[in-house]
Order: C-alpha cells, then sequence, then structure tokens
C-alpha cells in the first residue's frame, strides 16, 4: 500500500487530501504542528504532531514510516499577514521546504507534491492565467511560495527528486458528506465568512474596494471545490510515477465577483448578506482565473464540484453542521 506523507495534514486542503487518499487506498501519514490544523480532522492515518522547522522530528518521521511521497502543505497562507509578518513567512515556508528536501534525500523519498499558489503570478497581463504566464508576486506570501517553486526545481535537478507543483486558485467548499469542514482561525476566505454574515453568525461581510476595472467592481476570482483539489492530488501520485516534473495550475477557467459569490450565497441559505465597503487591500489583484488547460491534459482533471451553486450549498451544510 503506497504511504504519503501529508505535512499540514490536519488543515482544509490537506485533511480533504488524506480522505480522498484513503478513498484511493493508500495510507496518509499527518505530520502537522496544529497551529492552525486540527487533530479532529486527522481521520485515515497516523498524526505526528511536529513542526517543519525541526529537522530531527522530520527525519524521525521519514526514518520511521518510510513513505512512498511527500504532500506538502504546510505553510503559512494569509496574504494579508504577509506584509505584517514577512520574515516569518520566508522563515516558515522557505526554510520548511528546505528541511522537507533534506530529510527526503537523506531518507531515500524520491516523489513530492508542492502545494503552491496563483500569487505567484502577481498582477497578469492576461487572462485566463496559463502557467507560463510571468511571474511577479505582490506579496511576501507570493514571494514566498515562488522561491519555494524555484528551490524545489533546483534540489530535484541535483538529487533525483521527482516533483509536481499545484498553482491553487481559490480553494472553497466543503466534504459534501459532511465529514469536514472549512475551519480556519482567523477566517479569512470570501465564502465561509458571507455565510456567517448572512446566518449572524459573524460580523458583516467587508468588501475591500469597489472600484476595480471588473464586471461591478469588485475582485474577479476563481473558485474550486476543495474536493477537486484533493482528487487532484491523487492523480498526481500516479503521475509522478512516469512523467516528467510539472507545474500546473489548479482551477476552473471561470471568474466570479465578490458580488456575484454574495448574491449566490443569498439564493442557498435564503438570507440577506449584509456588507460593508472598505479600499482596497494590498496584494489584492483586480482579477484572477486560470487556464487549467495543462492539468486536464496531463492530469484527466475535470473538476466535479466547482460550480458556485455547490460550492456555496457544501460550504452551507457544513457551517450548520449537517451532512
Amino acid at each position: 500500500m503506497t504511504s504519503v506523507l501529508v505535512t499540514g495534514g490536519a488543515g482544509y486542503i490537506g485533511s480533504h487530501t488524506c480522505m480522498a487518499l484513503a478513498a484511493n487506498g493508500m495510507t496518509p501519514i499527518v505530520f502537522d504542528n496544529l497551529f492552525r490544523g486540527h487533530a479532529d480532522f486527522v481521520r485515515w492515518g497516523p498524526l505526528i504532531v511536529g513542526d517543519i522547522l525541526d529537522q530531527a522530528a522530520l527525519n524521525d518521521t521519514f526514518a520511521r514510516y518510510r513513505p512512498d511521497a511527500v504532500i506538502h502543505f504546510a505553510a503559512l497562507a494569509y496574504v494579508g499577514e504577509s506584509f505584517s509578518n514577512p520574515m516569518t513567512y520566508y522563515k516558515n515556508n522557505v526554510s520548511g521546504l528546505v528541511n522537507i528536501i533534506e530529510a527526503m534525500v537523506k531518507n531515500g523519498t524520491q516523489n513530492i507534491i508542492l502545494s503552491s499558489s496563483c500569487t505567484i503570478y502577481g498582477i497578469p497581463d492576461t487572462v485566463p492565467i496559463p502557467e507560463n504566464a510571468p511571474q511577479r508576486p505582490i506579496s511576501p506570501y507570493g514571494r514566498s511560495k515562488l522561491f519555494c517553486e524555484q528551490i524545489l526545481k533546483d534540489a530535484a535537478a541535483s538529487n533525483d527528486l521527482n516533483f509536481v507543483i499545484f498553482r491553487y486558485f481559490n480553494a472553497s467548499g466543503a466534504d459534501a458528506s459532511g465529514d469536514l469542514s472549512e475551519r480556519h482561525d482567523p477566517e479569512t476566505h470570501l465564502v465561509p465568512l458571507a455565510i456567517d454574515a448572512a446566518t449572524n453568525e459573524g460580523p458583516a461581510l467587508p468588501i475591500f474596494g469597489s472600484d476595480y476595472a471588473t464586471t461591478d467592481g469588485t475582485c474577479e476570482r476563481d473558485f474550486i471545490h476543495v474536493s477537486d483539489l484533493a482528487s487532484a492530488h491523487v492523480e498526481a501520485i500516479s503521475y509522478l510515477s512516469k512523467n516528467a516534473n510539472i507545474a500546473l495550475n489548479l482551477g476552473t477557467g471561470r471568474a466570479h465577483s465578490v458580488l456575484q459569490v454574495v448574491s449566490a450565497v443569498e439564493r442557498v441559505t435564503g438570507r440577506p448578506v449584509p456588507l460593508t465597503w472598505g479600499p482596497r487591500r494590498p496584494g489584492d489583484p483586480p482579477i484572477l482565473f486560470s487556464d487549467p488547460t495543462l492539468a486536464q491534459r496531463l492530469l484527466r482533471f475535470r473538476p466535479k464540484y466547482s460550480d458556485l451553486e455547490t460550492i456555496i450549498e457544501t460550504a452551507w451544510r457544513s457551517r450548520r453542521g449537517q451532512g
């Protein structure tokens, strides 16, 4: 049975991916410091509570479990926070990956899937964004992810590592069975914030910027269901065994504005979403959406749950605690 070390496997995307791995006959081994992860999300394999900045803990874990592959999610991932704490982001995200690569090389694990981000593109010249678009990140978080991509490419060239790099667009929604949810602290994602505003579980939804050159003046993003992201990682495990190294966008190729998401939340919940309006935030490009053609061709990547209504319906059920 294939064993996969999943760093950050107690988090939102990581836990959904562990579920998908187990459903496909693989054993996920979660390595997570639980800073922003949740132990109760780890249900399909062992949990090792450890930090990717702890080289000894990583080496011990690799030596004990001898994983066939690594899926590396563990990272700090808030764009706004990265402006106020850039050194923390570079230390955790960049140094953490270096530690993981060194543990892989020392213990003979060759295959890795790296969680990257569409933020590496910055403000794109054109949309949809292909993988060969200029990479000009405008936040410390985006720059940390771009550095990680280059480090992995250099390490692979000198150590015979195999990799798939996934550049995520906006992960959204929740497992349709209700077993998992989106639970961030603090919560920064649009869909759960809008749902919480509609249900009075949270404050009015803040919208940052109303004067972008978009359909309605608000930012537009490519929203992809977290279960579709998880499925792509399962396909990537097979891809790694027989193909060259590659970086791929994971998105839908469609964009929805903030106000379009708000309208969809109102339709699904049957409740109004109270709003507040503020100025643009640093690090927010007006529009980001992917060209997913390469992932579709190489991984047979076909999102099943990523229409906006399904994303919001699954998030709404999750928020209510109903399966």
